[in-house]
Protein backbone atom coordinates (compact mmCIF):
# COMPACT_ATOMS: atom_id res chain seq x y z
CA UNK A 1 0.00 0.00 0.00
CA UNK A 2 1.35 3.55 -0.39
CA UNK A 3 0.36 7.34 0.23
CA UNK A 4 0.46 10.26 -1.64
CA UNK A 5 -1.47 13.48 -1.12
CA UNK A 6 -4.17 15.52 -3.19
CA UNK A 7 -2.38 17.97 -4.68
CA UNK A 8 -3.14 21.34 -3.01
CA UNK A 9 -0.03 22.68 -0.33
CA UNK A 10 0.03 25.61 2.06
CA UNK A 11 2.61 28.67 1.09
CA UNK A 12 4.30 30.55 -1.59
CA UNK A 13 7.80 28.22 -2.02
CA UNK A 14 6.86 25.25 -4.28
CA UNK A 15 10.80 23.94 -3.88
CA UNK A 16 10.09 24.05 -0.16
CA UNK A 17 6.77 22.20 -0.89
CA UNK A 18 8.01 19.73 -3.04
CA UNK A 19 11.25 19.22 -0.29
CA UNK A 20 8.08 17.93 2.36
CA UNK A 21 6.38 16.53 -0.40
CA UNK A 22 9.39 14.18 -1.46
CA UNK A 23 10.51 13.22 2.35
CA UNK A 24 6.82 12.54 3.53
CA UNK A 25 5.28 10.60 0.04
CA UNK A 26 8.05 9.70 -1.92
CA UNK A 27 7.37 6.80 -3.59
CA UNK A 28 3.95 8.11 -5.38
CA UNK A 29 5.05 12.10 -4.53
CA UNK A 30 2.81 14.74 -6.70
CA UNK A 31 3.34 18.37 -8.31
CA UNK A 32 2.13 20.48 -5.70
CA UNK A 33 -0.36 23.32 -6.32
CA UNK A 34 0.05 26.59 -4.24
CA UNK A 35 -2.84 28.87 -4.78
CA UNK A 36 -1.46 31.10 -1.81
CA UNK A 37 0.51 32.96 -4.76
CA UNK A 38 -3.51 33.57 -6.68
CA UNK A 39 -5.10 32.28 -9.42
CA UNK A 40 -2.81 31.92 -11.69
CA UNK A 41 -1.47 28.93 -9.30
CA UNK A 42 -4.71 27.62 -8.32
CA UNK A 43 -6.70 24.58 -9.26
CA UNK A 44 -8.06 26.12 -12.01
CA UNK A 45 -5.68 28.86 -13.42
CA UNK A 46 -3.11 25.62 -13.54
CA UNK A 47 -5.01 23.96 -15.32
CA UNK A 48 -6.29 26.20 -18.09
CA UNK A 49 -2.75 27.20 -18.43
CA UNK A 50 -2.32 23.54 -20.16
CA UNK A 51 -4.84 24.54 -22.77
CA UNK A 52 -4.32 24.29 -26.51
CA UNK A 53 -5.68 26.36 -29.12
CA UNK A 54 -7.43 28.41 -26.73
CA UNK A 55 -7.11 31.50 -24.23
CA UNK A 56 -8.51 32.89 -21.36
CA UNK A 57 -8.07 35.98 -18.94
CA UNK A 58 -9.22 36.98 -15.55
CA UNK A 59 -11.76 39.08 -14.80
CA UNK A 60 -13.83 39.74 -11.35
CA UNK A 61 -15.89 37.18 -11.74
CA UNK A 62 -13.15 35.21 -12.13
CA UNK A 63 -11.70 33.05 -15.37
CA UNK A 64 -13.10 33.41 -18.74
CA UNK A 65 -12.22 32.75 -22.79
CA UNK A 66 -11.06 34.89 -24.81
CA UNK A 67 -10.19 35.41 -28.24
CA UNK A 68 -6.48 36.11 -28.08
CA UNK A 69 -3.36 35.49 -25.32
CA UNK A 70 -3.69 37.68 -22.24
CA UNK A 71 -1.41 38.67 -19.42
CA UNK A 72 -3.24 36.31 -16.97
CA UNK A 73 -2.96 33.32 -19.13
CA UNK A 74 1.06 34.07 -19.81
CA UNK A 75 1.23 34.26 -16.06
CA UNK A 76 -0.26 30.71 -15.38
CA UNK A 77 1.84 29.26 -17.74
CA UNK A 78 5.06 30.66 -16.44
CA UNK A 79 3.82 30.13 -12.97
CA UNK A 80 3.60 26.30 -14.55
CA UNK A 81 7.00 26.08 -16.64
CA UNK A 82 8.84 27.66 -13.67
CA UNK A 83 7.03 24.74 -10.95
CA UNK A 84 8.07 21.90 -13.52
CA UNK A 85 11.82 23.42 -13.59
CA UNK A 86 12.07 22.83 -9.82
CA UNK A 87 10.39 19.38 -9.85
CA UNK A 88 12.87 18.56 -12.74
CA UNK A 89 15.94 19.46 -10.29
CA UNK A 90 14.40 18.20 -7.21
CA UNK A 91 13.27 14.86 -8.26
CA UNK A 92 15.63 12.05 -7.41
CA UNK A 93 16.92 9.66 -10.74
CA UNK A 94 15.06 6.93 -8.35
CA UNK A 95 11.85 8.12 -8.31
CA UNK A 96 9.53 5.87 -10.41
CA UNK A 97 6.19 7.26 -10.75
CA UNK A 98 5.01 11.14 -10.44
CA UNK A 99 1.37 12.65 -9.83
CA UNK A 100 0.34 15.27 -11.81
CA UNK A 101 -3.22 17.02 -11.18
CA UNK A 102 -5.47 18.73 -13.18
CA UNK A 103 -8.95 20.10 -13.29
CA UNK A 104 -11.52 17.67 -15.35
CA UNK A 105 -13.41 19.28 -18.56
CA UNK A 106 -16.93 19.57 -15.96
CA UNK A 107 -15.41 21.22 -13.30
CA UNK A 108 -13.31 23.50 -15.72
CA UNK A 109 -16.91 24.26 -17.69
CA UNK A 110 -18.46 24.82 -14.22
CA UNK A 111 -16.89 27.30 -13.59
CA UNK A 112 -14.95 29.46 -16.63
CA UNK A 113 -17.22 31.98 -18.47
CA UNK A 114 -17.78 32.50 -21.99
CA UNK A 115 -16.77 35.94 -23.57
CA UNK A 116 -20.05 37.49 -23.47
CA UNK A 117 -20.67 35.60 -19.66
CA UNK A 118 -22.11 32.76 -18.03
CA UNK A 119 -20.68 29.43 -17.95
CA UNK A 120 -19.37 27.46 -20.66
CA UNK A 121 -21.72 24.82 -19.29
CA UNK A 122 -24.40 26.29 -20.81
CA UNK A 123 -22.92 26.12 -24.51
CA UNK A 124 -22.82 22.70 -25.77
CA UNK A 125 -20.36 23.38 -28.24
CA UNK A 126 -18.15 25.47 -26.20
CA UNK A 127 -17.53 22.90 -23.50
CA UNK A 128 -16.91 20.13 -25.80
CA UNK A 129 -14.32 22.48 -27.59
CA UNK A 130 -13.08 23.02 -24.11
CA UNK A 131 -12.52 19.50 -23.26
CA UNK A 132 -10.58 19.01 -26.99
CA UNK A 133 -8.31 21.39 -26.07
CA UNK A 134 -7.49 19.97 -22.73
CA UNK A 135 -6.81 16.81 -24.12
CA UNK A 136 -4.17 17.61 -26.28
CA UNK A 137 -2.58 20.33 -23.51
CA UNK A 138 -2.68 17.43 -21.29
CA UNK A 139 -0.56 15.46 -23.51
CA UNK A 140 1.66 17.74 -24.59
CA UNK A 141 1.96 17.89 -20.29
CA UNK A 142 2.50 14.52 -20.21
CA UNK A 143 5.72 14.43 -22.96
CA UNK A 144 7.02 17.44 -20.94
CA UNK A 145 7.04 15.35 -17.92
CA UNK A 146 8.63 12.81 -19.64
CA UNK A 147 11.59 14.79 -21.04
CA UNK A 148 11.97 16.37 -17.42
CA UNK A 149 11.84 12.79 -15.74
CA UNK A 150 12.75 9.77 -18.18
CA UNK A 151 13.44 7.98 -15.65
CA UNK A 152 9.86 7.46 -13.86
CA UNK A 153 5.91 6.91 -15.33
CA UNK A 154 3.54 9.24 -14.61
CA UNK A 155 -0.08 9.57 -12.92
CA UNK A 156 -2.83 12.41 -14.36
CA UNK A 157 -4.87 13.11 -11.13
CA UNK A 158 -8.36 14.74 -13.11
CA UNK A 159 -9.72 16.53 -10.19
CA UNK A 160 -14.02 17.02 -11.30
CA UNK A 161 -15.07 18.28 -7.45
CA UNK A 162 -17.92 20.04 -9.80
CA UNK A 163 -19.52 16.74 -11.41
CA UNK A 164 -21.74 15.75 -9.13
CA UNK A 165 -23.25 19.43 -9.13
CA UNK A 166 -23.28 19.04 -13.16
CA UNK A 167 -25.31 16.09 -13.04
CA UNK A 168 -27.33 17.20 -10.51
CA UNK A 169 -28.42 20.43 -12.27
CA UNK A 170 -26.90 22.31 -9.15
CA UNK A 171 -24.99 24.63 -10.95
CA UNK A 172 -25.57 28.12 -10.59
CA UNK A 173 -26.44 30.69 -13.39
CA UNK A 174 -24.39 33.92 -13.95
CA UNK A 175 -27.19 36.13 -11.98
CA UNK A 176 -27.73 33.62 -9.31
CA UNK A 177 -31.35 32.94 -9.61
CA UNK A 178 -31.36 29.67 -11.90
CA UNK A 179 -29.36 26.94 -12.40
CA UNK A 180 -28.42 25.07 -15.41
CA UNK A 181 -29.48 22.03 -16.82
CA UNK A 182 -28.43 19.13 -15.83
CA UNK A 183 -25.77 16.65 -17.43
CA UNK A 184 -26.77 13.27 -18.59
CA UNK A 185 -24.40 10.58 -17.60
CA UNK A 186 -23.97 9.77 -21.57
CA UNK A 187 -22.96 13.47 -22.15
CA UNK A 188 -20.66 13.39 -19.32
CA UNK A 189 -18.96 10.32 -20.24
CA UNK A 190 -17.79 11.50 -24.14
CA UNK A 191 -16.13 14.99 -22.37
CA UNK A 192 -14.36 12.58 -19.85
CA UNK A 193 -13.31 9.66 -22.12
CA UNK A 194 -11.69 12.44 -24.38
CA UNK A 195 -9.31 13.21 -21.19
CA UNK A 196 -8.63 9.17 -20.10
CA UNK A 197 -8.18 8.48 -23.99
CA UNK A 198 -5.45 10.96 -23.99
CA UNK A 199 -4.03 10.02 -20.77
CA UNK A 200 -3.95 6.89 -21.94
CA UNK A 201 -2.17 7.34 -25.70
CA UNK A 202 0.18 9.73 -24.34
CA UNK A 203 1.04 6.44 -21.61
CA UNK A 204 0.50 7.99 -18.65
CA UNK A 205 -1.79 6.49 -16.02
CA UNK A 206 -5.47 8.26 -15.33
CA UNK A 207 -7.18 8.43 -11.91
CA UNK A 208 -10.35 11.02 -10.95
CA UNK A 209 -10.73 12.67 -7.35
CA UNK A 210 -13.73 13.60 -6.22
CA UNK A 211 -14.03 14.79 -2.58
CA UNK A 212 -18.24 14.40 -2.93
CA UNK A 213 -20.69 12.64 -1.11
CA UNK A 214 -22.66 12.00 -4.29
CA UNK A 215 -19.35 10.27 -6.24
CA UNK A 216 -20.83 9.02 -9.56
CA UNK A 217 -18.60 5.92 -9.49
CA UNK A 218 -20.43 3.74 -12.46
CA UNK A 219 -19.64 7.18 -14.75
CA UNK A 220 -16.01 7.44 -13.86
CA UNK A 221 -15.36 3.44 -13.88
CA UNK A 222 -17.14 3.39 -17.09
CA UNK A 223 -15.39 6.87 -18.78
CA UNK A 224 -11.71 4.70 -18.46
CA UNK A 225 -10.12 5.99 -15.38
CA UNK A 226 -7.77 3.51 -13.56
CA UNK A 227 -8.51 4.66 -10.01
CA UNK A 228 -11.20 6.58 -8.08
CA UNK A 229 -9.81 9.13 -5.29
CA UNK A 230 -12.65 10.11 -2.88
CA UNK A 231 -13.26 11.37 0.63
CA UNK A 232 -13.68 8.00 2.70
CA UNK A 233 -15.99 9.94 5.53
CA UNK A 234 -18.51 11.07 3.06
CA UNK A 235 -19.08 7.67 0.98
CA UNK A 236 -20.15 4.56 2.38
CA UNK A 237 -19.22 1.39 0.92
CA UNK A 238 -21.95 -0.50 -1.63
CA UNK A 239 -22.22 -2.29 -4.74
CA UNK A 240 -21.22 0.03 -6.98
CA UNK A 241 -17.98 0.93 -5.46
CA UNK A 242 -17.75 -3.16 -5.29
CA UNK A 243 -18.50 -3.31 -9.28
CA UNK A 244 -15.85 -0.88 -9.94
CA UNK A 245 -13.17 -2.85 -7.84
CA UNK A 246 -14.14 -5.63 -9.06
CA UNK A 247 -13.97 -4.36 -12.88
CA UNK A 248 -10.36 -3.17 -12.14
CA UNK A 249 -10.50 -0.05 -11.14
CA UNK A 250 -8.28 0.67 -8.44
CA UNK A 251 -9.58 2.82 -4.94
CA UNK A 252 -7.74 5.51 -3.22
CA UNK A 253 -9.88 6.67 -0.10
CA UNK A 254 -9.04 9.81 1.04
CA UNK A 255 -9.19 8.71 5.19
CA UNK A 256 -7.24 11.52 6.99
CA UNK A 257 -9.58 14.24 7.32
CA UNK A 258 -7.77 17.95 7.40
CA UNK A 259 -10.47 18.15 10.48
CA UNK A 260 -7.77 15.71 12.41
CA UNK A 261 -10.43 13.39 13.39
CA UNK A 262 -7.42 10.61 13.13
CA UNK A 263 -4.11 11.06 14.38
CA UNK A 264 -2.31 7.60 14.79
CA UNK A 265 -1.75 5.82 11.87
CA UNK A 266 -2.83 2.60 13.43
CA UNK A 267 -6.54 4.17 13.51
CA UNK A 268 -6.34 5.29 9.65
CA UNK A 269 -5.35 2.13 8.88
CA UNK A 270 -8.29 0.16 10.41
CA UNK A 271 -10.54 2.82 9.14
CA UNK A 272 -9.41 1.77 5.16
CA UNK A 273 -9.54 -1.99 6.23
CA UNK A 274 -12.87 -1.71 7.55
CA UNK A 275 -14.31 0.25 4.62
CA UNK A 276 -12.72 -2.75 2.25
CA UNK A 277 -14.09 -5.30 4.57
CA UNK A 278 -17.97 -3.82 4.55
CA UNK A 279 -17.24 -4.31 0.44
CA UNK A 280 -16.46 -8.18 1.37
CA UNK A 281 -12.48 -7.99 0.04
CA UNK A 282 -9.60 -8.49 2.34
CA UNK A 283 -6.43 -7.03 2.22
CA UNK A 284 -4.81 -9.63 0.17
CA UNK A 285 -7.02 -8.35 -2.62
CA UNK A 286 -6.55 -4.37 -2.44
CA UNK A 287 -2.92 -4.04 -0.54
CA UNK A 288 -1.39 -3.11 -3.75
CA UNK A 289 -4.20 -1.10 -5.35
CA UNK A 290 -4.83 0.97 -2.83
CA UNK A 291 -3.07 4.78 -2.04
CA UNK A 292 -4.13 6.38 1.28
CA UNK A 293 -4.58 9.88 0.67
CA UNK A 294 -5.78 13.44 2.61
CA UNK A 295 -9.70 13.80 2.40
CA UNK A 296 -8.93 16.68 0.25
CA UNK A 297 -5.97 19.34 -0.39
CA UNK A 298 -3.85 20.89 2.49
CA UNK A 299 -3.40 24.86 0.94
CA UNK A 300 -5.72 25.77 3.50
CA UNK A 301 -3.70 23.78 6.79
CA UNK A 302 -0.79 25.18 8.09
CA UNK A 303 2.68 23.75 6.85
CA UNK A 304 3.14 21.82 10.48
CA UNK A 305 -0.29 20.24 9.34
CA UNK A 306 0.15 19.49 6.28
CA UNK A 307 3.39 18.12 6.56
CA UNK A 308 1.79 16.08 9.36
CA UNK A 309 -1.41 14.52 7.18
CA UNK A 310 1.46 13.28 4.23
CA UNK A 311 3.25 11.65 7.03
CA UNK A 312 0.08 9.93 8.74
CA UNK A 313 -1.03 8.73 5.36
CA UNK A 314 2.16 7.38 4.43
CA UNK A 315 2.52 5.65 8.37
CA UNK A 316 -0.90 4.58 7.78
CA UNK A 317 0.38 2.78 4.35
CA UNK A 318 3.47 1.05 6.03
CA UNK A 319 1.40 0.08 9.24
CA UNK A 320 1.22 -3.78 9.27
Amino acid sequence: MRATGIGGMPGDDLREAFHVVLGEVGELPFVPELPERGATAGMIGRSLAMLEGLHVDLQPAGWRLTTGESRDHRRAASLLAQDLDVVEELLPASTQVLKQQVAGPWTLAATVERPRGDRLLADHGARRELAESLAEGISHHISDLRRRAPHASFVIQVDEPALPAVLAGAVPTASGFGKHRRVYASDADRLLRMITEAIARSGAASIVHCCASRVPVELLAGAGFGAISFDAALVGPDEQWAAAFEAGVDLWPGAISTTAALREPADVRRRVDRWFADLGFDDAAYGDRTVITPACGLASASPDAARASLTLAQQAASTV
